[in-house]
């Protein structure tokens, strides 16, 4: 395909991408309740009767990956009962509570689902313009635009004759699509109605309506956390989905009326500080892991059919949790230092860095005063003495440190370094903040994201070396006496450009280009928001900077990451793109010319 600035999506393209293709309908099991009214007749597991003779580590996996914890989805009762337990343990430690108002906890709300909301309507224009019943006949996805549509409705471009190339949009412009959709298994290779329903608003159309094989499954909206489309998108089924096939095909029109409200749950990082002795030094090493997990399945799942099944997530990351209160327990007992620790355990990293974002948004310590961060995820599977510590090349020091750190243990591990700040873990938040850092990590196994990773298959062993080698890097870093050393890497953070051989974009996923750009994925809608830049890329290239908020690729209009990573699918190498952002609230247009994408980025 030639190069072309602000090109609509090809008819071709959009062709291939509803025809003859089957689409998944999000169908997500309705699991037990989540926090609410309903969370004072469930209780807690105790944590004694969880663990039992256990002790170290492996106890604190023990109970984070129970089965009674459902897995540690975000802002639900199961990570509720998590972060109290991490709480009370660095409680019993003696540390200090570093949350909002004196409190362990840093809270806020965060999108936990969907809800239809009141109005909703659904009629045919002509003689059967009897209303659909919501619920029965029909639902808008939790990812719909809330609006009010009359428009003619229209089959997809193609079905019915082969319009040229060139006049897709018009065929679509300002029409309701109606496709056929059915619901194949979850882990099928095909498009699905989020991202046909992006394309075809990129292409000008009014609404998106699929249409249900007989009396398949309405789509869910509880666990719908996506941000709204720019178009209302609803499936039909049945005699309904009938009557609308029968009206399409008679050129009548669809009178719509969406309302889509989002569902809000509280989310909490677990904070405590261990104080330094110098009260004037204000240095603060963060040491951070992750608690959440998958709860249920659903996205991130990568065990087949098993929406609904609690996913334990032992190694991911239990672990990480579990050496981060056993490494404050050595700190704690061990000889003082100089300059703060803060502990924190971050909920939301599988959402895509929720917890660790909204820290270096809401510091609870001032981040010029962060002098690193270390981060714990996935440590449980240390197996031939291997431990891969990503994050080296974020500071001058950090090679000597490690190696130094590492040979003061007792049993020294075989470190595998990378250079790379930047990564799928929350240490990537704060290398964005020019914070260097670095990330612990034991290597994937069959069981990740799977129901598989229990609590059985960590080696305890193994998390109790990792223990001992943050410990040691800890004291490598803060001294007993004086001022942390630690020089950051020049440019590490730089939102004009970070160095570093791998690209944050979706490019990773299998896209054929690159922009270069490391998304933030907390934003939740009104554009996608940039950590940073990598340097020598196309967005470096093209001025585009780390805080930029990308609202415009194209045609395409982007509300969020999933809007980007679609925008960015449909072009290839060389491609000549216009990119409208938002840089401190004023709306600057560039434009880029698209590199080819790479294996493992």
């Amino acid at each position: 395909m030639a190069a072309v600035a602000n090109a609509r999506m090809s008819f071709a393209m959009f062709r291939r991408l509803v025809a003859g293709a089957a689409l998944p309908i999000l169908a997500v099991s309705v699991g037990p309740p989540r926090l609410g009214a309903q969370q004072s007749a469930w209780r807690c597991p105790d944590p004694a009767s969880v663990v039992g003779d256990l002790r170290g580590p492996l106890a604190h996996v023990r109970y984070l990956a129970d089965d009674q914890l459902e897995g540690r989805a975000v802002a639900t009762r199961g990570e509720r009962c998590a972060g109290d337990y991490i709480a009370a343990q660095f409680r019993v430690l003696g540390l200090r509570p570093a949350g909002d108002g004196e409190t362990w906890f840093q809270a806020w709300m965060v999108r936990t689902g969907s809800a239809a909301g009141i109005g909703n309507a659904f009629a045919l224009t002509g003689a059967d313009s009897t209303p659909f019943a919501l619920g029965e006949d029909w639902i808008p996805y939790g990812f719909s635009a809330s609006a009010r549509v009359l428009a003619p409705l229209a089959g997809a471009p193609g079905e019915t004759g082969e319009p040229r190339a060139d006049a897709a949009h018009e065929q679509l412009d300002g029409r309701a699509l109606v496709i056929e959709g059915a619901a194949p298994h979850p882990h099928a290779a095909a498009p699905d109605a989020h991202r046909v329903a992006s394309s075809a608003a990129a292409m000008g159309a009014a609404a998106l309506i699929v249409l249900l094989d007989g009396a398949a499954e309405l789509p869910s909206l509880e666990a719908e956390r996506r941000a709204p489309l720019a178009i209302p998108v609803v499936a039909v089924r049945g005699d309904a989905a009938d009557r609308v096939r029968a009206a399409t095909a008679s050129g009548l029109s669809a009178s719509l009326v969406t309302a889509i409200e989002p569902v809000r749950g509280e989310a909490r990082n677990v904070a405590a500080l261990l104080p330094g002795s110098d009260p004037h030094g204000g240095q603060t090493l963060v040491i951070g892991a992750h608690y959440d997990h998958l709860g249920f399945g659903g996205p991130g799942s990568l065990s087949p059919g098993a929406s609904g099944e609690v996913h334990n997530g032992a190694d991911d990351n239990a672990s990480g949790t579990a050496v981060l209160i056993e490494a404050a327990r050595e700190l704690v007992t061990g000889p003082r230092l100089a300059q703060n620790v803060l502990f924190i355990a971050f909920t939301g990293e599988e959402r895509g860095l929720w917890g660790s974002a909204h820290y270096v948004e809401s510091p609870l310590l001032p981040l010029d005063g962060t002098v690193a961060m270390l981060n714990l995820d996935m440590v449980g599977r240390v197996a031939n003495d291997a431990l891969t510590v990503f994050g080296t090349g974020t500071a001058e020091e950090w090679t000597g440190v490690l190696d130094r750190a590492n040979a003061a243990t007792a049993s020294p591990l075989a470190l595998r370094y990378n250079s790379d700040g930047f990564g799928a873990s929350d240490h990537s938040s704060f290398y964005a903040q020019a914070i260097p850092v670095l990330h612990f990590f034991s290597n994937t196994h069959p069981e990740y994201h799977r129901v598989e990773d229990d609590w059985e298959l960590v080696n305890a062993e193994g998390m109790g070396r990792v223990t001992d080698l943050v410990v040691a890097v800890t004291r490598e870093v803060i001294p007993a006496a004086g001022l942390a050393s630690l020089t950051p890497v020049e440019g590490a953070g730089n939102p004009q450009g970070v160095a570093g051989p791998a690209d944050g974009s979706p490019a990773r996923s299998g896209f054929q280009v690159r922009l270069g750009t490391i998304p933030d994925y907390s934003r939740e809608s009104g554009g996608m928001r940039i950590t940073g830049v990598r340097e020598g890329s196309p967005a470096a290239q093209a001025g585009i900077e780390g805080g930029d908020i990308i609202v415009k690729f194209g045609a395409h209009t982007i509300e969020d990451v999933y809007g980007y990573m679609y925008a960015l699918g449909e072009h290839e190498p060389g491609d000549e793109v216009e990119i409208v952002v938002l840089r401190d609230g004023e709306r600057m247009v560039f434009t880029a010319v698209l590199a080819a994408g790479s294996s493992g980025e």
